[in-house]
């Protein structure tokens, strides 16, 4: 079930010793991804490293064993014709320093970065966060700085709303990178959350 706010999410657990663990954004995807092409239930997972286990609270490069935690996954579309799935994150981009850039979050984190401080991964939405085209890269270097601590926000040259799904378009395309790995470009991408997708031991 979806979390709340104000209400417990997890239970403290020890992942079992037969469970597969990955450690990984890059390798939870391919484990999503396995089962959800086969139309088949995401089996539970432990899961110690990565920006999805920091978000909930994982020791990550431990073996997982505080929690067991009910996880969103994110379904992403590109062009109306190609379809995948993300855990953490969708970076949409060109380059850092200049044009738009936006993040889709599922974690809270994005490496070394705190993009979405209010972020959750069990609440049935996205944290989309945007860069204006028209900011600087000195402005973009500087909020980049402050993110590290999750200041970044409030700034005029940047927007950030909560969301159950997103669809973007752009003029020319973007390069799609999801959970840390290039996929492809595209100029119109669309994300939405699959709640409640599987049980992970973080």
């Amino acid at each position: 079930m979806t979390a709340r706010k104000g209400e417990p999410w997890g239970v403290p657990a020890v992942c079992p010793a037969d469970l597969r663990v990955v450690s990984t954004d890059r390798d939870l995807r391919d484990w999503v991804i396995l089962h959800r092409t086969r139309g088949q239930p995401i089996p539970d997972v432990g899961v110690s490293g990565g920006d999805l286990a920091r978000t909930c609270g994982g020791a990550t490069g431990a073996n997982p064993t505080s929690a067991k935690v009910t996880v969103d996954a994110l379904r992403v579309s590109l062009d109306d014709v190609e379809q995948t799935w993300g855990v953490a994150h969708v970076v949409l981009r060109r380059h850092w320093l200049r044009d738009e850039v936006v993040l889709v979050m599922n974690a809270q984190f994005y490496g070394p970065y705190d993009i979405a401080p209010r972020g959750h991964p069990n609440d049935g939405k996205l944290d989309v966060l945007r860069i204006d085209p028209s900011m600087g890269w000195r402005e973009r270097l500087q909020a980049r700085q402050r993110a590290r601590t999750g200041t970044h926000l409030p700034h005029g040259r940047l927007s950030m709303r909560s969301v159950p799904e997103v669809d973007l378009a752009f003029d020319s395309p973007m390069v799609i990178w999801i959970d840390g790995v290039r996929w492809h470009e595209a100029r119109r991408v669309q994300v939405s959350v699959e709640p409640d997708a599987f049980t992970a031991y973080v």
